[in-house]
């Protein structure tokens, strides 16, 4: 191996007047640094040098590095302004003592986690980024490596198609950086040599394998690179000892122990200590004017740091120097020199899985960090797949993300059932036919649940197996990749189903003993398992568990471009018995023994990961007991989400279709489940039904609604009617009468009339429910449903019907079934009487003018009767008050509809 420098390496010993003291042997050696200011010098996470390069710099002197952290760490918690641990508490006017004590001492817990971070992290973006090191990655130098967390482990390799699946290929070196005491394993698979190739010049030399993918290599030896940066960077003179190595060391040596110094071990005499040298070279070399220019002071301090003061002149001569980084720049050699010198050791699509020896046997496992995994091909043993593919074939972005809009129209969506055969689907069918639809829908965000890797389809997507792959049942990371992509060109942003609250069972292609222990990933006993569903739950209090699941939402950002993630059943991880408990609504039942404290600071330390790292992100709750402040900054004692989910509505549609006569609906109820908590209206997701409703043995709507009648059997015209106005006027209110986040599932904007039921044995593995029938929007009734939420979205879009002020409900009528409401200049108006129309209905306004109506879900367009005539569209208020207002309209309502009227003129009386 030929040793080589760069100057850059050399720059700061080869003046020739440079004098060298007798530094301290224990402590590091600082020779003067080419700028004046204060420099900080991260040499390991654990150690830090700095430098001052002027007499007045070094009087107040620098704390150790231990400590550095420690101090601003202070800084920031305790200096912090606007933190209240208490603050939503206050802002609400609740009292609650035992409440208010855990937030406070929740917080501390969120400082003392942070502090435990620190010392093993530089930060919170480091520990969100394991994604960079762990599983396989291609490294610069003609390799791939391989990391693992494994602690129950006693001996790791990599195993595949590529080394014959040999568990003595491939393997971490103990002592040779192979496995660090925090049970991580590292493991690297060098290229290999072609034949007649020669090993490398250069030992450290670096391959671009993307960006300069088509370049060869130049052709310029190491040395003759090497040579031109020496002459080119050096002045006369300056290069006197990078010529003469050993005239340094031998100039040290001289001075140490004179011309006549010993020359072996036995003939070594007793060094004096460092300082007794240092004041002997001082009083030698007092009249000597250049090593005035030199100076070391450590004010006796016994950590590494010295304060080196040079003359004015050197510094700024050393100053103007740059490092040669085009030089080093130069040494680099594209794909196509190493595609020539190398074989690759794992080529692109290699199967693969980690064997690891364990006290109870040797096993084997798909890799935690997998990107690419087949869990269960063709019935046999599941592998992960090496994805590396050429850059010419790697997908290259074109859009940028969407900006956020105020208010969120999401689309539902699962990619396996979004085609009309019965077959599973793919990315690729999903961006051509499913995309456009969305977007000609009117809305602005699609929602993705089942993407993330799952052995069994069934599931739906929700027990998770390989979290940092796509399911490859759809296709490859990079089809993935175009579907974000075209969605982002859209105007369409795309969340993520995430599920951090629970995970898979399985242990070949899962977590579940994944090194051979119970608790690698997972609590044990019986805290470890899910109390009904047989899942595994994560073990929240464990860094490295934390820096598995924070890295993972981060790898999806980074990675795929995602714009947001819904946290799916919050209520498992954060509650001991899963949830599955009786709430009365006490405060107690949220800070009682059964609460999972762990899991609520991970959910604080996601949402500030997350919220720092990409401050457009957009993080959804999905909580069944709506834990106190999960919308709430985590500076004021909350978890910080940006929406949560409001599952009462849909739970009380479902049941008035189900359960409850038309005549019987509970219109107080219809308002207190829309508007379920008035503090928090803008902050709530909204949806009339979602992919539950459809799922696990439910109906959809248009099922309950509509059922067999729509095949012109006895009395379908007047079901389907009832059907159609029903399915409008439910999804009308519960879209304007909510705050700025709405949702609907794939295919019930225009009534898909059948569930969803994924094969499984208990259906003989049938796909004929499996899909989405968009053929129907080809049909008038359909298309009339379909029509009537493309106008209901394109209002929103244009009028900002969601962003206005809160809805203003000022008329319930449970005899009449009417609920009215205002939002800035808009009057709404619901009749859910079954049979009863009215032709001068009385309701209030605050405003004199005249009203015009704008969306009516009686039109003949929308598969209505169109009751009320053009000519009855404009109304003027009259000077009457009625519900607490000043004015009052009298307006034509129609049984089963619902109008939207606009202030279009004002009247000043």
């Amino acid at each position: 191996m030929n040793q080589h420098s760069f100057p850059a390496m050399n720059a700061l010993s080869s003046s020739p007047s440079l004098k060298f003291p007798p530094y301290k042997t224990n402590h590091l050696l600082l020779l003067p640094h080419s700028r004046s200011t204060l420099q900080s010098i991260a040499l390991s996470r654990k150690l830090k040098l700095r430098i001052v390069c002027s007499a007045s710099e070094h009087s107040q002197h620098a704390e150790p590095a231990k400590y550095q952290h420690s101090k601003k760490t202070k800084s920031v918690s305790d200096g912090e302004k606007g933190v209240d641990p208490v603050g939503f508490l206050t802002k609400l006017g609740i009292s609650h003592k035992q409440f208010a004590h855990f937030l406070r001492e929740r917080y501390k817990s969120l400082k003392d986690l942070k502090d435990e971070i620190y010392d093993r992290h530089a930060n919170l973006q480091d520990l969100s980024s394991g994604f960079m090191f762990l599983g396989m990655h291609r490294h610069v130098e003609h390799r791939v490596d391989f990391m693992e967390w494994a602690p129950g482990a006693r001996y790791c390799a990599v195993i595949g198609d590529f080394n014959d699946w040999s568990p003595r290929e491939n393997v971490a070196r103990e002592g040779h950086l192979g496995h660090d005491d925090y049970g991580y394993w590292f493991i690297i698979l060098e290229d290999r040599l072609k034949e007649g190739e020669k090993p490398e010049e250069l030992y450290f030399q670096q391959y671009n394998y993307v960006d300069d993918y088509d370049k060869g290599d130049s052709g310029i030896s190491i040395d003759e690179i090497f040579k031109r940066a020496n002459d080119e960077y050096w002045e006369p003179g300056e290069d006197r000892f990078i010529k003469n190595r050993f005239e340094v060391p031998a100039k040290l040596y001289e001075e140490l122990f004179g011309p006549n110094g010993p020359q072996t071990l036995e003939e070594l005499e007793e060094i004096p200590d460092a300082e007794t040298r240092y004041k002997a070279w001082k009083e030698q070399h007092k009249d000597d004017p250049s090593s005035v220019s030199y100076d070391v002071i450590d004010n006796g301090k016994e950590y590494d740091i010295f304060n080196v003061v040079i003359d004015p002149v050197t510094r700024e001569k050393f100053k103007v120097k740059k490092p040669p980084i085009p030089y080093w720049l130069e040494t680099r050699k594209g794909r196509k020199a190493w595609l020539k010198k190398y074989n690759p050791t794992i080529p692109h699509g290699s199967k693969y899985r980690v064997y690891f020896n364990t006290p109870d046997g040797p096993l084997e496992r798909i890799p935690a960090w997998a990107t690419y995994v087949q869990p269960d091909a063709e019935g046999k043993q599941g592998f992960a797949i090496h994805w590396e593919p050429p850059p010419e074939y790697a997908y290259k972005w074109k859009n940028t993300s969407p900006n956020v809009p105020k208010a969120l129209k999401i689309y539902e969506c699962h990619v396996g059932i979004s085609g009309s055969e019965p077959e599973v689907s793919s990315f690729n069918y999903f961006r051509e036919k499913v995309l456009p639809h969305v977007k000609e829908a009117g809305y602005n965000a699609i929602q993705l649940f089942g993407v993330v890797e799952h052995k069994d389809y069934f599931t739906l997507g929700y027990r998770v197996t390989n979290f940092f792959a796509v399911s490859s049942r759809y296709g490859t990371p990079e089809d993935f990749k175009r579907l974000v992509d075209e969605a982002h060109g859209l105007g369409l942003l795309v969340f993520l189903d995430i599920v951090h609250s629970y995970a898979a069972a399985d242990e070949m292609v899962g977590l579940s003993s994944f090194d051979g222990s119970n608790d690698c990933y997972f609590h044990t006993g019986k805290r470890g398992h899910h109390k009904y569903w047989g899942t595994r739950m994560f073990k929240y209090g464990d860094q490295d568990v934390l820096h598995f699941l924070l890295s993972n939402l981060n790898w999806w950002v980074v990675e795929y471009r995602i714009d947001g993630f819904r946290f799916h059943s919050l209520s498992s991880m954060i509650y001991t018995h899963n949830g599955f408990a009786s709430f009365t609504g006490d405060m107690e039942e949220f800070c009682n023994q059964y609460v999972d404290k762990d899991a609520l600071l991970y959910l604080m330390l996601a949402n500030e990961i997350l919220h720092g790292l990409h401050p457009n992100i957009i993080t959804i709750a999905e909580d069944a007991t709506y834990y106190p402040g999960l919308c709430e900054p985590t500076s004021q004692g909350g978890l910080g989400f940006d929406y949560y989910v409001n599952l009462s509505a849909s739970e009380m549609w479902s049941s008035f279709l189900q359960n409850v006569p038309d005549q019987e609906w509970s219109m107080n109820k219809i308002v207190s489940s829309l508007i379920d908590n008035r503090h928090y209206v803008n902050k709530m997701l909204l949806y009339a039904e979602n992919h539950s409703q459809s799922i696990s043995g439910g109906r959809s709507y248009a099922e309950i609604l509509f059922g067999d009648t729509k095949e012109h059997g006895s009395g379908s015209k007047e079901t389907l009617l009832r059907g159609c106005s029903l399915h409008k006027m439910i999804r009308f209110i519960t879209f304007t009468m909510g705050g700025r986040a709405y949702l609907n599932f794939m295919g019930n904007e225009f009534g898909h009339p059948k569930r969803v039921e994924f094969p499984m044995p208990s259906n003989n593995l049938s796909f004929s429910l499996a899909n989405r029938q968009w053929d129907l929007l080809e049909k008038e009734m359909h298309r009339d449903l379909f029509v009537f939420d493309k106008d209901l979205m394109g209002l929103d879009e244009n009028e900002k019907l969601r962003t206005r002020s809160l809805p203003n409900v000022h008329h319930v009528n449970e005899a009449t079934k009417v609920i009215s409401y205002i939002r800035g200049p808009f009057l709404f108006i619901c009749n859910f009487h079954p049979t009863d129309s009215y032709e001068s209905y009385s309701v209030g306004v605050e405003e004199a003018g005249e009203y015009r109506i704008i969306l009516n879900t009686d039109e003949t367009k929308y598969g209505g009767q169109g009751i009320i005539k053009h000519d009855q569209y404009l109304q003027r208020t009259i000077s009457r008050r009625i519900d607490g207002l000043r004015n009052c309209l009298e307006v034509p309502l129609p049984c089963r509809t619902a109008q939207v009227y606009k202030l279009s003129r004002i009247l000043r009386i």
